[in-house]
């Protein structure tokens, strides 16, 4: 990193697309931030702000049996959320999607910390043989998020779960003090998206049960199902070290490692898929926003980022495992990974489609979510 420019309120550097420094050394990612900041206040301001929420969900759950839903994925952030609720006498349904590449601590941590708090725990399980064709298309596609098939299929899960019982609030882990935002070019794709990648590197496959979203499903709960997506740990005190000792004290969950690697195939796609094949690392983005909330000093964000992003010790078994559970060949996956990369607008997708009405998009967005989606804050970001 030393040979790139590098904003001076974190580790964001010339690496990243769409990256803007003005005259003082500060990137656009950092005024990013800094203005969400300002949106969401943490402080007095920020627990005003949650507690209204709470006293909205448990009045819209009068006469039903949950007052929201949260996905769970054993991980730090959905962990602790439903820490958070329980602290604020909330009635969730906990839901976790399995397709199948959860960690065995993964797993353990979703039982033990759903048990302890008494909350009900939905596993939707997804066939196996469609996920296997998803993940595959995109490999093979030369795709940077290779994952997104699952955080599409995660959040099409939750919607359908809440709808089914009347919930109209979706709590989400997403911390954008300790995640960061990341550009387009790294993490987008959607279900316009997905049906294309597999028609054509994965005709076999036939989508019969995946989780989907696609733009009518959008309308449909947002506008005639009312349901909004909640995000606390925007409003209230958050830490991921004071969280996971919380955690490990209190429930006996158990650390898995790095960012996401709660997930044996997320794991695979962010430590060594995208920086190896894309030179993308996204720890520059999550530590820098480590750094601008104070979380970590710039100093140790550094150290971290010095260091590989996998085990080199244990990687080659890494690879092959995912290989085999993919029932890909060596050679095809080889040919993928030194194949010309690709990025999302280099296949069909929504996105001409939210650049051209993204005025209307961000103003129906608030009115439908409650809040601006990461593509809208993207493109008025131009990143």
């Amino acid at each position: 990193m030393s040979d790139l420019k590098i904003c001076k309120l974190g580790l964001w550097n010339k690496s990243i697309p769409g990256i803007k420094f003005d005259d003082q050394g500060v990137s656009n990612f950092a005024k990013m931030q800094l203005s969400l900041m300002e949106q969401y206040p943490r402080g007095e301001m920020g627990m005003a702000n949650w507690e209204s929420i709470v006293e909205k969900m448990k009045l819209d759950g009068k006469g039903k049996q949950y007052d929201c839903i949260i996905g769970m994925s054993g991980g730090t952030d959905s962990s602790y959320l439903l820490h958070i609720a329980k602290q604020y006498g909330l009635r969730v349904i906990a839901v976790n999607l399995d397709n199948g590449w959860s960690s065995d601590i993964a797993v353990k941590n979703i039982k033990v910390v759903t048990s302890a708090l008494n909350y009900d725990l939905e596993t939707y399980v997804i066939n196996y043989e469609e996920v296997i064709g998803v993940l595959k298309a995109y490999i093979l596609a030369s795709f940077p998020w290779i994952d997104s098939p699952t955080d599409i299929a995660i959040k099409s899960t939750l919607y359908k779960i809440a709808a089914r019982e009347g919930v109209k609030y979706v709590l989400n882990g997403s911390d954008f003090r300790s995640e960061g935002k990341q550009p387009l070019t790294w993490t987008y794709s959607d279900t316009k998206q997905l049906k294309f990648l597999v028609r054509k590197f994965s005709p076999e496959t036939k989508l019969r049960t995946y989780p989907l979203q696609p733009l009518s499903s959008w309308i449909y709960y947002g506008f005639i199902r009312k349901i909004k997506v909640i995000r606390p740990l925007y409003f209230l005190p958050y830490e991921k070290k004071e969280a996971k000792k919380l955690l490990a004290e209190k429930y006996g969950w158990i650390d898995y490692g790095g960012h996401h690697h709660e997930n044996i195939f997320t794991k695979f796609a962010i430590s060594y898929w995208l920086p190896e094949k894309f030179g993308i690392d996204k720890r520059i983005i999550t530590l820098s926003a480590q750094v601008l909330s104070g979380e970590i000093s710039r100093e140790e964000a550094m150290n971290q980022i010095n260091n590989p992003s996998f085990n080199i010790e244990t990687i080659e078994n890494d690879i092959n495992y995912v290989i085999k559970k993919l029932k890909l060949s060596r050679e095809d996956f080889e040919k993928a990974f030194k194949a010309e990369n690709k990025f999302y607008y280099d296949y069909p997708s929504y996105y001409p489609l939210f650049k051209k009405f993204a005025g209307i998009g961000k103003t129906v967005s608030m009115k439908i979510f409650g809040f601006k989606p990461g593509i809208f804050e993207a493109i008025d970001q131009k990143i």
